[in-house]
Formats: structure tokens, sequence, C-alpha cells
């Protein structure tokens, strides 16, 4: 009978949360119920249950009634905990083993509305123009507010190639409805090629771009043969770029840390015990061979990609550039409850390697670099210089450069960009107006001029230390003649 009632025991977290708001909760120590009070409740707990059945006005549906109670339990204790049942925990299988069905948006609870974290790359979300940040107020005209945040998934997926309506309220409070098609999301973690510096010369040095839009199954495997491909391209550095990850596998975060770090600790998780620790450190091996790292955040970056990017950041692997992470800390695991359901809950917080909690505070960038537009004011090759002299000597050695097709550009009014949609541009032109990446790419060969001056001074004073140490034994062995 207890049993039984456990069953019923989210029912009355149901009707404090439709009341409480986000201020009632404070900061207080929990008063624990003794095992008779407990019982108490639950039986207080039943009671209600079937008062509500036997009296709603309309046929009760018992399931769904029962389900609600136990997402309104595991809901007051974070926005990531929650209740799945079978489709739901299905659903999330199929969506870690990197396919699955929807619009391909990542959301989280905030205050009784649905935010965006992020949306995947290449997705019906993405393309629409939705943004991390957002809030999604209504869904086919249905507002969330009543919602749980599974109920909200499940509105937004479908059959592919149907369509479905949000309402969105972006950052600067301005509200737009978009239409959207559902399709097959298949999620390629790993996106990677080579990037120069944008109206840069033909020779100029190579970077490697890494993009990983989410941390899933096969991120390790796609990540390491990527950085195999650039290696043998000749590239002088990384920018690793997790902007707009959302997140996913811990186990995945620890080994895209790995795969760039020869040591140290890469991330701990503390759970509710203080003896409940576990550490996870780096293994020799770092596939890029210490070449300069740049880690592109935002604050659509959560959750794994901070593990990342705190993890090289705090072992001095990386430079940290973008804007303040989403600070999303904690751990979530799920509990199978043995017929096809299953608890998402929360049972860790994890910190960085310096002992770091980067719950609701976020990866704090060592360079700020906010997203911006770029106004060119002059051109690359000015007609006013020294060459246009009459007479002026000529540099023998100078080498003729081709002028790409970008520099005729430059002529036209900057301020036609205003009018330039993203969904008609080239991946190159994307990158060259993509100012946070072009500021990456330009620390990387900063970075690597800093590194091969200091490696040329050692190799100097190296060969100095070795002639000192010649003449000194020359010295030595004149000496011993002479006796």
């Amino acid at each position: 009978m207890l049993k039984k009632i456990l069953v019923f025991a989210a029912l009355l977290t149901v009707s404090v949360n439709c009341f409480a708001g986000s201020k009632s909760k404070k900061e207080e120590p929990v008063v624990h119920l003794t095992d008779e009070q407990i019982y108490s409740e639950l039986q207080k707990l039943a009671l209600v249950f079937e008062t509500a059945r036997d009296n709603f006005v309309e046929e009760a549906d018992e399931k769904k009634m029962l389900e609600a109670a136990m997402n309104g339990m595991l809901a007051e204790l974070d926005p990531h905990s929650s209740y799945l049942n079978s489709d739901d925990f299905k659903d999330f299988n199929d969506k870690t083993q990197g396919e699955f069905g929807g619009l391909g948006i990542q959301i989280t609870s905030d205050r009784g509305a649905i935010r965006v974290i992020s949306p995947i790359d290449d997705t019906p979300a993405d393309k629409a123009g939705i943004k991390a940040g957002d809030y999604i107020t209504r869904i086919d005209d249905e507002q969330v507010f009543d919602m749980t945040l599974n109920q909200a998934v499940k509105k937004m997926k479908g059959r592919p190639g149907t369509k479905v309506t949000l309402t969105i309220v972006d950052e600067n409070h301005e509200t737009k409805t978009l239409t959207l098609k559902r399709d097959i999301i298949k999620v390629k973690s790993v996106k990677f090629r080579e990037l120069q510096l944008a109206d840069s010369d033909e020779d100029s040095p190579k970077v490697g771009y890494i993009r990983i839009s989410d941390f899933g199954a096969t991120t390790v495997k796609e990540l390491t043969d990527a950085i195999n491909k650039l290696e043998k391209s000749g590239v002088v550095g990384y920018v690793l770029d997790v902007r707009n990850n959302p997140g996913g596998y811990l186990t995945a975060a620890v080994a895209v840390s790995d795969a760039f770090l020869d040591e140290g600790e890469i991330v701990s998780t503390r759970g509710k015990e203080k003896t409940d620790i576990e550490r996870n450190f780096a293994t020799k091996g770092d596939l890029t061979k210490g070449k300069p790292i740049v880690v592109l955040i935002n604050h659509g970056s959560a959750s794994a990609s901070e593990i990342v990017a705190g993890a090289l950041q705090d072992n001095g692997r990386a430079l940290v550039m973008g804007s303040q992470s989403f600070g999303k800390g904690s751990v979530q695991q799920q509990k199978p409850l043995g017929d096809g359901t299953a608890i998402h809950i929360t049972i860790a917080r994890y910190y960085t390697p310096s002992g770091r909690s980067i719950q609701n505070e976020g990866i704090t960038p060592d360079v700020q670099v906010l997203q911006s537009k770029v106004k060119v004011l002059e051109k690359r090759d000015s007609d006013y210089s020294e060459a246009s002299f009459k007479n002026s000597l000529k540099n023998e050695d100078a080498k003729k450069t081709k002028k790409k097709s970008s520099d005729s550009k430059s002529s036209k009014d900057d301020d036609d960009d205003e009018d330039i949609d993203e969904k008609d541009l080239t991946e190159e032109e994307k990158d060259a107006r993509d100012y946070q990446l072009q500021r990456g790419i330009s620390m990387v060969i900063a970075m690597t001029k800093m590194q091969m001056t200091v490696d040329e001074r050692r190799a100097v004073v190296d060969a100095e230390n070795a002639e000192k140490e010649k003449a000194k034994a020359d010295a030595e062995s004149k000496n011993k003649d002479k006796k």
C-alpha cells in the first residue's frame, strides 16, 4: 500500500508549483520529516488524488494525473530533473545516438517559460534564426506556461515534413512568430576545415578550425579523425568552436578535453555526500602536439562545452575567447524504473581543475570578444604609398601576389551588409563576417609566432651554452697537456 501511495507523492508539489514563483525559493535549511509525518502526508496525497478523480467535472485521466504529479515532484528539485514516460525515454535514447525527429533545438525550463539553450547546427531551428536566450511563449498558439518541459518537447516533435508555429520573444523583448517544418535531425557533432584570415595572402598561415555542435556518442571519433587530417595538412594551430553548444555526455566532454592534453585534471564531479567525489585526469598523448589553441565560447555554450573550455583554460593549454558561457554546472543521469520509464535527475555538480563551480556563473573568457560587425574603413592595398611615387625604388625581393576577388568587393558600400541574408552567403563569406572567429584565427597565428620566437631564442641559448661548454672543455684539455 505504501509503495502505491508513493507513486502519488508528487501531487502535493503540483499544487505548490502552481502558486510558487521563483522568489519564494530561498536558501533555507531543509527540515526533514519523520517517517510518521511522511506517511501522514502520503495518505493525504492519496486522498487528494481520489477526491480529484471522483469529483472533477469531466472524465479524469488517471495516468496523466500521475505522470504530471511525478513531473511536478522532480521539477521542484531543479530545471533539469524530470520524469520520462516510455515515449520520452525512447526519444531521449534516440537523441543521444545522433539521430532524432523534430526542430533541432535544446531547451530548458525557466520560471514557467521555455528558454532556448541553443539551436543545433543546420537544423530547422538554426535556419529559422532562433538564438540562444530566446523564450518560446507559444507552440501552435498554445501557451507554454502550463506545460512541463517534456510536454513542450513533445509539442515541437512530429512527423518529418509537418509544420509547427512558435512564438518567440528575443533578448530585446521583441516578439516574432515563426513557422518551422519538422525534419529528421541527424547530428554530426564535428565539422572541420583549414582557415586563413580573411583577405590574407595565399601563403599566410593556415589554422585548423574545429566546430563541435554537441557532445554525443560519436563526437570523440569524429574529433580524432578531424585532428589527424588537419595535422597532415600542416596547420599552425587550432580554433575550437563550442559556441551555442548545449552540451551532452560528460564522458564525451572528458575525452574531447583529453585529446588536447598530456596531463592534468579535466573535471571533478561532487555528489550529495562529501566523500562522493570523482576526478577525471588526462592521459598522455596530445593529438595536436602542443600547437596553440583558442576556444570560442558564448552564452549558448553550456554544460559539456563548459567542461572542455574550463579544462583547457585551467591547465593553461588554451586561450578562451568570446563571451560569458551559460553556466550549467550540474550532471544528470537516467535512472530506469524497470517498466520502460525512467527518472532524469541531477546527481552531481561538476568543478573545473582549479575547483571552480560554474553553476549559474559560467566560464569567463580570458579575452572577451563580443560578436560584432566590422566595417572596413580602408582598402587592403592603398593607392597612396611609397610605391605610388614616380621613380620610387623597386623592391627586388617582393613577391607578386594576386588580389583575391574579395578585394574588389571591398569598394562596395558596407552599409549594404545589413540587407544580406546569411543564407545566401558561402561558407567562406560567413567565416569572413564572423568577427569572433576572425579574432580567434588572428590570436592563434599570434600565439604561433610568439611560440616560434621562444623556441628560436631557446635554440640560440642552447647553442651559446654548447659553445661555452666546448670552449671550457678545450681549455681543460690544453691545461692537461701542459702538465
